[in-house]
């Protein structure tokens, strides 16, 4: 096992410049990190070949592994043109990743921010197609690099277990599989420990994140709160001090045998760094005590 951080986590101070993405690089070695993913929000790389280069260099330098790249992709679209050319645009990003080094990659099926009539299951199954054909496309051309695609259960459409265990199952690749997020069930109101339990068997990367919840009906006042798929709160918080069973879920994560990343991901309030090193720091103690 292998406790990281997703470059997501440290975005507060890539957006005001007081971080580069090298400069992430370093913080994680100077804090316990073992790898970082990527995750290319207030930095591109697919633009940049030279920082993507520097990038490479830069984690070989400090021994931090570049375990995983995420970035948004939508299959459901308006034409056949713009289906095809989402796929020439995710399968320059597989070029990026081979040109890394890295060997493991997500990427959405839809777009993240939906209408509440495309987070019902009658538009998933209308348009699980399109989200199939794509993932296949993208799978099967990853794999001539030795590198495995991954669906996230991120977006609201596809986010709870049974519907990514659906399009795994319909994609029917061997290098497919799911980056496990163990607080995004919390989005679409499903229990993070069923969620984990049913598609632990699926995942070759773990997301860990922790949130705060409120009940619909008691608004919490102003903060970085949104709104679940049925309307209950959500904030981000520091790993282990969240309202997710954190301890439970690490127990069962480390008994089902998975030994590869723990990737944190932070989003909440707090200042991002100090958050950071905190919730590295109890990600390793809880699976210490698992």
């Amino acid at each position: 096992m292998k406790i990281g951080l997703s470059t997501y986590s440290l975005l507060g101070a890539l957006k005001t410049g007081e971080m580069t993405v090298l400069d992430v690089i370093q913080w994680i070695s100077d804090h316990g990190g073992e790898h970082m993913e990527i995750v290319p929000y207030g930095f591109t790389l697919i633009d940049q070949p030279e920082l993507a280069a520097a990038v490479r260099s830069k984690a070989k330098e400090v021994g931090i592994e570049l375990s995983n790249y995420s970035m948004p992709a939508n299959f459901v679209q308006e034409s056949e043109e713009a289906f095809e050319a989402e796929i020439v645009r995710v399968k320059q990003h597989v070029d990026l990743v081979n040109m890394l080094g890295m060997t493991h990659m997500r990427h959405d099926v839809t777009a993240f921010t939906l209408p509440p009539d495309k987070m019902t299951i009658q538009w998933f199954e209308a348009n699980l197609h399109a989200m199939v054909r794509g993932s296949r496309l993208i799978a099967d051309y990853a794999a001539h690099y030795g590198i495995t695609t991954t669906i996230e259960n991120h977006g609201f459409s596809v986010q709870a277990s049974d519907r990514v265990q659906r399009v795994l199952t319909e994609v029917n690749r061997p290098n497919f599989k799911t980056t496990l997020d163990i607080g995004n069930f919390m989005c679409v109101d499903e229990q993070p420990l069923i969620g984990v339990r049913k598609n632990l068997p699926y995942a070759s990367l773990i997301h860990i994140k922790d949130f705060y919840f409120r009940p619909y009906d008691e608004h919490p006042g102003e903060g970085a709160w949104f709104t679940t798929a049925n309307g209950n709160y959500l904030r981000g918080a520091i790993v282990g001090q969240g309202d997710i069973d954190m301890r439970r879920i690490m127990k069962l994560i480390k008994d089902s045998g998975y030994n590869g990343y723990l990737t944190i991901e932070f989003e909440g309030m707090e200042e991002c760094r100090a958050a950071s090193k905190i919730a590295m720091d109890n990600a390793r103690r809880l699976w210490l005590e698992a």
